[in-house]
C-alpha cells in the first residue's frame, strides 16, 4: 500500500474533497460499466499518489464507494437476472464489478494499515475507524463473493485482510460500535456483524450453488446477521473457527485447533430457528414476505432451496453423507451440455456436437451416488454448478449422466468438482410432442434417465421449451409406442430441462 512521509502540494484532481465531489457527478449515467472502470482508475490514481495524507485518502475512498453504489447494483441485476448474456457481456461485467470490489478493498485496507502504521494524516482517522473498517470488510465479502459467482480460488491475502481488519477493532474496542455503512440507508452496523458476514458466506458451500443462488445467500446472511454468534470460546451452536493469527478460511469443529487465544467461534444463533418459520411461511403462502429484502423478486422455490442449503450447511451438526466414498485413481471420458451427452449416447444425433465437448478427467473418489473429479486445465467457462456431463469410465462402454453440483477452482488453473449420478442406463430416445390425438411430425431428442421397461415412473432430459404443460411426449421402442406424461420440471439447466414422468405403454395393434 502506498504511504505518505512527504509534504508537498498535489495537483492530483482529486486533492481537493469539493472538487472531486463534482468529478463524481460527472460519472457517465447511462454506462455502468463505464462508470465503474472510471471508479477503479481513480481507486488506482488516489492509492498511488504519494502526497495525499491518509485521512485524506479515507476519505476520497468513502466517497468513490458511495458513488459506484448504483452502477455496482445495476450491473449486479444485469449479470444475475439476464437470461441470455452473451459471454462477452459476461465477461465485462464480471470484470467491472471484481475488479471495482477489489479496489475498494484496498483503498479501505490500505487505510487501515495507514493507521496502524502511523502515517501523516492517521490520527484524524480514529473518528472514522468504525466506518472504514464496516466498508473494509463489506468489500471483502462482495470480492469473495464474485470470486465464488465464478467458482474462483480466493486468495489467502483476502483471509488476511479479513481477519487483519478485525482484529483491529477488536484491540481499539469498536468490534460493536454501529455505524450507518451507507448514506441514505437506514439499517446500521458494526465490525464484527461484517466480519460475520465474511465468514457465515464461506461456511455456506457457495462452491454448491449457482451464481444467482450465490446472490441470494449472502442476502440472506445479511438479513439473518444480527442473529449470528461470534466467541472466544467454543459453544454447541458455534460449530465453526476461525484463527485471527492465521490466513486460512474458517473451518468446523471436524478439525478441532489447538488451543489459542486468537481463535473466534462462530455460528448461525437464533437465525436458525428464524429460517424454520420463514420456510414455513414461504410453503404455506406460496410468496416470500415482503420484509425479506433479497433486492429484487425471486420464485419461492429458488429462494426455499438456498434456505435449506443455508440451514443445512449452519446446522450445529455437520451434514452426513448418504453414500460411502471410495478413493480411486481413473480416466474419465467427459461429453458436457446435452448436446454433449447426447452425441456421446447417440453418435450423430445432434448437429451442433463437433467433438470439442469431450474432456478428460481423473476420478478421484466414488460411491453409489456420484464421484468426486479432477479437471486439469479448465477449458472455456461452461464448468458450473448444475451442469449436466456424460461420463464414461476408462475401460467402460457405458455411459453415466451426472450433474455437476460442486466445484472448487485452483490457483493451478485445474478444478475440483463433485458429480452426482442421475442415471446408470441412459439412452437417446426421438421424441414427438401429442397435444390431444394430434402428434407432431417432427420429433426432438432427448435422454430417458431409466430404462422404459417395467418403470411406471422416470425423467427425461429435454432443450428448454420442449415440454409445454398439457402435452405428452411419444417415443417407439422394441416395436412398442411409449407415452411420457409429464408431471413437472425436477430441474433446469443452462441447456436442459429434467422432467418427471409417467410411463404408459401401449403395446402394437
Amino acid at each position: 500500500m502506498a504511504r505518505f512521509f512527504g509534504g508537498a502540494k498535489s495537483d492530483h484532481p482529486m486533492a481537493d474533497l469539493k472538487e472531486a465531489q463534482r468529478l463524481l457527478g460527472e460519472l457517465p449515467s447511462g454506462d455502468a460499466v463505464g462508470a465503474l472502470d472510471e471508479i477503479n482508475h481513480w481507486f488506482e490514481s488516489i492509492r498511488t499518489e504519494q502526497t495525499f495524507r491518509a485521512d485524506h485518502r479515507a476519505a476520497l475512498a468513502l466517497m468513490l464507494d458511495e458513488a459506484a453504489q448504483a452502477p455496482a447494483r445495476k450491473l449486479a441485476r444485469e449479470y444475475l437476472t439476464t437470461p441470455r448474456l452473451s459471454k462477452q457481456q459476461e465477461h465485462r461485467i464480471w470484470g467491472a464489478m471484481h475488479g471495482f470490489w477489489r479496489a475498494a478493498t484496498l483503498a479501505f485496507v490500505g487505510a487501515l494499515e495507514a493507521f496502524v502504521t502511523g502515517a501523516k494524516g492517521a490520527d484524524d482517522l480514529k473518528g472514522r475507524l468504525p466506518l472504514v473498517t464496516v466498508r473494509a470488510l463489506r468489500a471483502l465479502a462482495a470480492q469473495m463473493k464474485w470470486l465464488h459467482m465464478r467458482y474462483a480460488p480466493v486468495d489467502p491475502q483476502l483471509w488476511r485482510m479479513a481477519v487483519g481488519s478485525y482484529s483491529l477493532a477488536e484491540s481499539r474496542r469498536y468490534a460493536k460500535a454501529s455505524v450507518a455503512a451507507y448514506p441514505g440507508v437506514p439499517v446500521e452496523s458494526t465490525a464484527e456483524q461484517e466480519f460475520l458476514r465474511v465468514l457465515m458466506l464461506a461456511a455456506s458451500s457457495p462452491e454448491s450453488l449457482l451464481p444467482l443462488e450465490i446472490e441470494l445467500c449472502e442476502r440472506l446472511i445479511g438479513h439473518f446477521t444480527p442473529r449470528f454468534l461470534l466467541t472466544a470460546a467454543p459453544r454447541g451452536d458455534t460449530p465453526y473457527w476461525i484463527d485471527l493469527a492465521a490466513s486460512s478460511p474458517p473451518a468446523r469443529h471436524a478439525r478441532p485447533p489447538l488451543e489459542a487465544k486468537t481463535l473466534r467461534y462462530f455460528g448461525a444463533g437464533d437465525a436458525l430457528a428464524e429460517i424454520e418459520t420463514l420456510e414455513r411461511a414461504i410453503r404455506s403462502s406460496g410468496a416470500v414476505p415482503a420484509s425479506l429484502n433479497l433486492g429484487g423478486a425471486y420464485p419461492p422455490e429458488r429462494v426455499l432451496r438456498v434456505l435449506e442449503h443455508a440451514a443445512a450447511h449452519w446446522a450445529p451438526a455437520p451434514l452426513e453423507r448418504k453414500h460411502v466414498r471410495h478413493r480411486v485413481k481413473s480416466r474419465l471420458t467427459v461429453a458436457w451440455g446435452f448436446d454433449g451427452a447426447l452425441d456421446a449416447l447417440a453418435p450423430g444425433t445432434s448437429l451442433d456436437f463437433d467433438g470439442s465437448r469431450l474432456e478428460s478427467w481423473i476420478a478421484e473418489n466414488v460411491s453409489a451416488g456420484g464421484m468426486g473429479a479432477l479437471v486439469p486445465q479448465v477449458k472455456g467457462d461452461w464448468l458450473r454448478v448444475g451442469a449436466i456431463v456424460a461420463l464414461q469410465p476408462e475401460g467402460g462402454e457405458n455411459w453415466l449422466i451426472g450433474v455437476v453440483r460442486r466445484i472448487s477452482r485452483q490457483q493451478t488453473g485445474d478444478a475440483q468438482v463433485g458429480v452426482q449420478t442421475i442415471s446408470r442406463q441412459p439412452s437417446a430416445v426421438e421424441l414427438r410432442v401429442q397435444a390431444g390425438d394430434t402428434l407432431s411430425l417432427d420429433t426432438e431428442p432427448g435422454i430417458l434417465l431409466a430404462p422404459a421397461a417395467g418403470a411406471i415412473e422416470t425423467e427425461v432430459m429435454l432443450r428448454p421449451g420442449v415440454h409445454v404443460t398439457g402435452h405428452n411426449l411419444v417415443f417407439e421402442r422394441a416395436g412398442r409406442q411409449i407415452v411420457l406424461s409429464p408431471a413437472g420440471v425436477a430441474e433446469r439447466g443452462a441447456d436442459y430441462e429434467l422432467v418427471r414422468c409417467r410411463q404408459l405403454v401401449r403395446e402394437p395393434g
